[in-house]
């Protein structure tokens, strides 16, 4: 599982959407579920929002640089993706505080959002450039930051992956 470090400020367009999407930033419990009933809901929203999402940047879509939204007009970005999973799979009765935002490092080093879903057997990415819901460690992205599983309107530094390394200064 990927540990905390230290709490840092939210992203940009974090503390906006705090403030329109109460589900967004509270620790509601929903149910709790076997691995295997968490994974195989956890794959069919990845799925469904994948297929029915198309790829945009905010610029594009609502003219500002970094604005965090449910997708608008079947259009999104990376944490408009993830967003649409956490309020389905809070919907369908999946624990809230088992759910967090999440900044990475994609493979190409870019900054990217996904979903992070803690299971008792791990912690799992559900992304919007994967079709499958694959363990963190198996991304190759560089987690940098997530959101606060106790506390959703707190974030925090967690540092691993492959580039993290880099984000450490040497004594």
């Amino acid at each position: 599982m990927i540990q905390a470090t230290r709490s840092i400020h939210p992203p940009e367009g974090f503390v906006s959407a705090c403030s329109r999407y109460d589900w967004l930033c509270t620790s509601r419990s929903g149910r709790s579920m076997g691995d295997a009933e968490a994974m195989g809901l956890l794959k069919r929203v990845n799925g469904a929002v994948n297929s029915s999402v198309r790829a945009v940047a905010d610029g594009k879509s609502v003219g500002r640089r970094e604005h965090w939204s449910l997708p608008i007009n079947g259009r999104g970005d990376c944490e408009d993706f993830a967003l649409a999973k956490m309020k389905q799979l809070i919907a369908a009765g999946f624990r809230a505080d088992r759910l967090a935002m999440t900044v990475v490092l994609d493979r190409r080093g870019n900054n990217h959002a996904v979903l992070l879903a803690r299971l008792d057997s791990g912690d799992f990415v559900l992304d919007n450039l994967s079709g499958t819901v694959k363990a963190w460690h198996r991304t190759g992205y560089t987690f940098l930051a997530r959101q606060n599983f106790d506390n959703k309107r707190a974030w925090n530094v967690i540092l691993a992956g492959p580039r993290a390394g880099r984000f450490f200064r040497e004594s």
